[in-house]
């Protein structure tokens, strides 16, 4: 859009976006000459996403262990040993909560109506 001469504050208008994020658009096609999104920064993920299923699989299994259980048998299962917050995390990011000594799917826990 801006190739076409348009001011930042029309392209955010008509895209529905802060001026600066249209300028931090601009700056990225600058530099590097694309718009692709960008990987974030940061240590890359204890538990991929490829080493997921393996993680439900457990939760199905095993849904009355506690965190620190599927934390030993995650380190049993891969050698590699988690803490309790990194299981928390990756079990919530699954989709699972803890609801009366168990594990099960978010949407089990809704209420119907």
């Amino acid at each position: 859009m801006m190739a076409h001469g348009l001011p930042m504050r029309a392209v955010a208008r008509r895209f529905e976006v802060a001026v600066t994020t249209v300028k931090r658009a601009v700056v990225q096609q600058r530099t590097t000459g694309s718009l692709e999104h960008r990987t974030s920064p940061g240590r890359p993920r204890a538990i991929r996403r490829e080493q997921e299923a393996l993680l439900l699989a457990r939760l199905q299994v095993a849904p009355d262990a506690t965190v620190l259980e599927h934390c030993a048998w995650w380190a049993q299962q891969s050698g590699h040993q988690l803490s309790e917050a990194t299981m928390w995390r990756t079990l919530r990011r699954l989709g699972w909560t803890h609801k009366k000594s168990r594990w099960q799917p978010a949407s089990a826990t809704r209420k119907r109506v």
